[in-house]
């Protein structure tokens, strides 16, 4: 899936398929990337990778990698064993001193209390050490033609609809509010959100089309 295939299908539904366009590929194409982020916010899951992940040696604290939004799970350390989650309440009380504890092989991880992006290992690693880690990924600004990651091709109808949407929404001469309403109930419905809970959906002002 392309934000090129999205803009297609969603001109058909916004009836803007003859030149010149009501709507340029420019704004379509950034309608898209919008979209992708609210995903992100709503469905996480959908924007997951598994990789390995070089660990800083010598230290407790560890950072994933700059694609990411958030930690999903730690599997294991590559070529030696598998780590279990533990809360950090739980292992000071047992063991207070854990943090100055010798370099090793880890086999404890912790998930940072106020950073998505950070975690904690035990015992600190050694040198040359690399972790296979799942993390959630913040989508990026696609190109018009960029194969769109980690989503599946069966959520290009969902794309669609929170793409038009956002051009319903903003679209000052053909403002068609019902329009709007119904492909944001199916948008969020389709990824499981309760509106009545996630009304922050469309609470930041959109930018005013270019003419």
């Amino acid at each position: 899936m392309t934000p090129s295939d999205v803009i297609v299908e969603a001109r058909k539904l916004l009836q803007d398929t003859q030149a010149p366009y009501r709507y340029s590929d420019t704004d379509l194409l950034g309608y898209v990337n919008q979209t992708l982020k609210r995903m992100a916010v709503f469905r996480p899951t959908l924007f997951t990778n598994i990789t390995s992940v070089p660990l800083t040696a010598n230290t407790v604290i560890q950072d994933l990698p700059s694609d990411a939004h958030r930690l999903v799970q730690v599997f294991f350390i590559d070529n030696y064993n598998s780590v279990n989650e533990v809360e950090r309440e739980v292992l000071e009380r047992a063991y207070p001193q854990w943090v100055s504890d010798p370099s090793g092989i880890p086999f404890n991880f912790i998930r940072h209390p106020r950073n998505a992006t950070k975690f904690f290992l035990y015992p600190r690693p050694l040198a040359n050490l690399t972790a296979t880690v799942e993390y959630v990924v913040e989508p990026i600004a696609y190109t018009i033609n960029q194969t769109i990651l980690y989503l599946k091709d069966t959520y290009l109808g969902v794309v669609v609809d929170g793409v038009v949407f956002l051009a319903s929404s903003i679209d000052d001469e053909h403002v068609n509010s019902n329009r709007a309403k119904l492909f944001l109930e199916s948008f969020t419905s389709a990824l499981g959100v309760d509106l009545q809970q996630q009304a922050v959906l469309d609470n930041e002002r959109m930018p005013s089309r270019g003419r």
